[in-house]
């Protein structure tokens, strides 16, 4: 995850920089539930309105919250399928808020009517994140359901009313890159507090409509838009936070888009970027699916690294020799390909490995996904692209 506001504050207001720092334990994002109300087409989970067996009960999730609070672990993201259609979701709720987890909620809204909401607010949620692929019929059609946007934009507003932090998710495609102004003027409009920007990752019902990726020069853009919607909220005093995920590589971009706008700062913003270091799946961020199954993040779910039901997390997390993980803690990590090459990779990490994985099959080559051309990032014979060959990479800042 790329904190866009959180760095945009390092131009006018540097702090100091320091080695990379990892938490104590990694966040933990848990689907607890894989049924579904909708039938998204870009759904990781790949989630149908139906029950799953040998989903965990209320006594197996409170017993491996306990092993993870005392593991470390900081926050937890509760997710489904729907989570909200899980009928323990508010009494396992707040189990996680009296153990001291940051507690955060991804719901696709539309199940969040009045009642709904007050029970969330009594909860005490630190955040509520609702998906939204567009306004209107675009919404509705990525979600294959009429009248999903106002379902949802009506929850939004219910949590919003009720003191609940809550803000918007979006997944870009070239199916609905074009909306993401309107969501952004949504999220002033509707005074709500974040605003998260996923690049498209090959995983689930991802995986399958990966033809519809966005093209390498829209990546570019979306971000051009972003930065510039974070920079005039900071110098508005607006406290919303801007934050994208899934392709790393808008890391080392902000690292140009610094050095053409305010070079004096750029050194400093490079140091505080390569303290982040990028990717950290298996490091950072890990992930326990709704039969228990953990893995180095959730567009993982094809890669198990062993069930909490046999062992618990922190033993499966700490005591771990599967190779993928192994990998993904190196620094670097083994890469291959234009990754290999790359001198930025101190800033990626090496970026999203599952794409790569899903490609070719080797989560070390290079990701297909890099929006980044050789020349601005210092590679000398790179070779011919993956995936996106056939798509223009040349730089494109306004």
């Amino acid at each position: 995850m790329f904190r866009i506001s959180q760095f945009m504050r390092e131009i006018e207001t540097p702090g100091p920089t320091g080695p990379r720092r990892n938490p104590p334990g990694p966040v933990v994002v848990w689907n607890l539930i894989r049924r579904c109300n909708l039938t998204c087409k870009h759904c990781y989970s790949l989630s149908v309105d139906k029950d799953f067996p040998g989903e965990l009960s209320a006594e197996e999730v409170v017993a491996v919250m306990q092993d993870l609070r005392a593991f470390g672990v900081p926050v937890l993201i509760l997710s489904g399928g729907e989570p909200l259609l899980r009928p323990d979701i508010f009494e396992l709720s707040r189990h996680a808020k009296e153990l001291g987890f940051y507690v955060g909620l991804s719901s696709n809204g539309t199940l969040i009517d009045a009642a709904m909401a007050a029970e969330i607010a009594k909860v005490g949620y630190d955040y509520v994140g609702v998906s939204l692929d567009g306004i209107g019929t675009t919404h509705d059609t990525f979600r294959r359901r009429e009248g999903a946007f106002d379902e949802a934009l009506a929850g939004i507003r219910l949590c919003r009313e009720t003191g609940v932090k809550v803000g918007l998710r979006f997944t870009m495609t070239q199916d609905n890159e074009g909306e993401l102004p309107s969501l952004l003027d949504l999220l002033v409009a509707e005074d709500l507090d974040r605003f998260y920007f996923s690049h498209l990752n090959y995983a689930g019902r991802g995986n399958h409509n990966r033809a519809s990726d966005s093209v390498l020069q829209s990546s570019r853009r979306a971000m051009d838009i972003l930065f510039e919607r974070a920079l005039a909220d900071r110098r508005d005093g607006q406290d919303r936070e801007y934050v994208s995920g899934n392709n790393d590589a808008d890391g080392v971009y902000f690292l140009f888009w610094v050095q053409q706008r305010f070079p004096e700062v750029a050194e400093h913003v490079r140091a505080k970027l390569e303290q982040w270091g990028g990717n950290s799946s298996g490091v950072n961020i890990a992930n326990i699916d709704n039969v228990g199954e953990v893995h180095p993040d959730t567009m993982w779910w094809h890669h198990s690294l062993g069930n909490v039901r046999k062992r618990p997390f922190s033993e499966i997390w700490s005591q771990t020799d599967d190779p993928l993980m192994l990998g993904l803690r190196q620094r670097p990590r083994p890469l291959g390909g234009r990754c290999g090459l790359c001198p930025q990779v101190a800033i990626c990490g090496g970026n999203t490995r599952v794409r790569a994985a899903q490609l070719t099959g080797d989560p070390w080559a290079e990701d297909p996904a890099c929006y980044l051309d050789d020349d601005e990032l210092g590679i000398e014979g790179g070779g011919e692209r993956l995936g996106m060959i056939s798509f223009s990479a040349g730089r494109e800042r306004a």
